[in-house]
């Protein structure tokens, strides 16, 4: 039996006014893991999580992606719905990660309301896990998932740039 070649993506770098990003993107451009450089190795063990061995090489995102992430981080938070992307998880996982892409900028929602929007109203739990699991940070935006009260909760990037990117979209913390 032959082993698996390991997967084999392209990885860039681009500073941002809260810390350089992790592009990760596949040989048809689209982004496959976001992160920040000072979580590189969490980013590396949801890759190898999702699709087994990886092996990342530099190679610049492509340009439209660059463009719109630069533009997002300029002010223009709309960006972000123009950068195509791909998710390996389970379907419980790709359920959530699919609803978080649909949470408008500039809004927040609480991981119960996300479990209700996804009829699955007794999982937030399991939302939370799924959401602290995300591969592309900022993209498809887990820090717009907040706590029942109200509070900022657990972003894998840090609260601060929770915070940073909230108010960023024009949310009152």
């Amino acid at each position: 039996m032959r082993a698996t070649p390991p997967e084999s993506f392209g990885l860039d770098r681009l500073p941002t006014p809260i810390g350089t990003v992790l592009l990760v993107t596949d040989a048809d451009g689209h982004l496959r893991a976001l992160d920040w450089e000072d979580y590189e190795t969490r980013m590396k063990e949801l890759l190898r999580l999702h699709y087994g061995a990886v092996r990342l090489k530099p190679a610049p995102a492509p340009r439209e992606m660059r463009t719109a992430l630069a533009g997002y981080f300029e002010g223009d938070i709309d960006r972000l719905e123009t950068i195509g992307w791909r998710v390996a998880g389970t379907p419980f996982q790709q359920k959530v990660w699919h609803a978080l892409s649909r949470i408008p900028a500039g809004t927040t929602m609480s991981y119960g309301a996300l479990a209700a929007k996804i009829e699955m109203p007794r999982a937030v739990r399991a939302v939370g896990h799924a959401n602290g699991s995300n591969p592309i940070s900022v993209v498809l935006p887990c820090h717009r998932l907040i706590g029942a009260n109200g509070s900022l909760v657990k972003y894998g990037g840090g609260l601060e740039r929770k915070r940073w990117l909230l108010q960023h979209e024009g949310v009152e913390i």
